[in-house]
């Protein structure tokens, strides 16, 4: 089995060759510009104050694909002491790690390195990632870790605000789509998993990469990044970087609301690079429909003049293509079209 980054990666003063990735797939430059991108104050959503909320979420995601929200009702303290208990887990001896350390997709709480296609991989990834369910929190609270020995009332906690968050996110999306109240609940949105990611320090970021390049397969993906800049989207062929707010998500569409949407509302493509001066955790939830959801556009968001450019697919056979693609977000969109446009 593959052994942990975090278990040996800080006396490592130059980066192992299985971590450089082939000159085209490189971060290169690291000066790429770094912007906040739209922000969006969701206390702002109440009274006449929604429609502009709104149409500001709805530009966002047709120019970018991601905003960032703030006064979204997770506390500050609350979401710094989260990132405190999954610091005290990566730091916690592999002895003690081990009951969860495995690449195996089936299980539910896993934690791996690099990522779960590490044997096949022509370069590893520079970070260790520990995923597990959390919704409803009281029926997946068993399968995780048992240490730190706060962490299962913390992240608990942390589920159950961020969920509140992400319910009100999306029903400003089906305001700004003019879908019901509520279209996103249900099967569309049953699974949520919570994905946490480690970048150590990294001897030499321009070679390494954190995460590939890539668009979300789920719903919609809500990021904490922390304080340490790494995440990047691509807009216009150029990379960008997302600048940290403290105390903000990020929200990324996901390639089943794009489709959803009849691409009214795109995903972004996006990558995570490296740090060479501190260690980054990223705290990420992704809503999930059921694997034998059927995603299709949206019946209200189509008509003669607007065709529906999807075909009804599974999401389990969605995944299927996705992991076939690895990722690529253009090809796995072709493959879900009703033709070639």
């Amino acid at each position: 089995m593959a052994k942990l980054l975090s278990s040996w990666c800080k006396d490592a003063q130059s980066l192992p060759k299985n971590y450089v990735f082939p000159p085209d797939k490189r971060p290169g430059e690291l000066n790429s510009p770094v912007y906040s991108g739209p922000v969006v104050d969701l206390s702002k959503a109440v009274g006449q104050g929604q429609a502009e909320t709104i149409q500001q979420i709805i530009q966002a995601c047709q120019e970018f694909g991601f905003f960032q929200v703030i006064k979204h009702g997770v506390s500050g303290s609350l979401m710094h002491d989260t990132k405190n208990v999954m610091k005290e887990f990566f730091d916690m001896p592999d002895e003690v790690k081990s009951s969860v350390f495995t690449a195996d997709a089936s299980k539910r709480c896993r934690l791996f390195t690099s990522s779960l296609n590490y044997t096949n991989e022509e370069a590893y990834y520079w970070r260790d990632n520990l995923t597990h369910p959390c919704h409803p929190w009281e029926d997946c609270m068993q399968l995780w870790p048992k240490k730190p020995t706060r962490y299962r009332e913390v992240v608990g906690t942390y589920t159950v605000e961020v969920r509140k968050m992400i319910l009100k996110v999306l029903d400003l999306i089906c305001g700004g789509l003019g879908l019901e109240q509520g279209y996103f609940g249900g099967d569309l949105s049953k699974i949520e998993l919570l994905s946490t990611n480690l970048y150590p320090r990294c001897p030499d970021p321009s070679l390494a990469l954190g995460c590939h390049r890539h668009c979300d397969p789920n719903l919609i993906t809500f990021l904490d990044q922390g304080e340490v800049y790494g995440l990047q989207v691509c807009k216009d062929g150029q990379w960008i970087g997302v600048e940290p707010i403290s105390n903000a998500f990020v929200v990324l569409i996901g390639c089943q609301l794009q489709i959803i949407s009849n691409d009214k509302i795109r995903g972004p493509e996006h990558r995570v690079l490296t740090n060479s001066n501190k260690d980054r955790i990223s705290i990420g939830c992704f809503v999930i429909p059921t694997y034998e959801c059927f995603i299709e556009p949206a019946k209200a968001l189509v008509s003669t003049c607007n065709p529906p450019l999807y075909r009804a697919l599974q999401y389990k056979d969605f995944l299927s293509t996705y992991d076939e693609k690895i990722g690529n977000f253009r090809a796995v969109m072709e493959c879900s079209k009703l033709q070639v446009q």
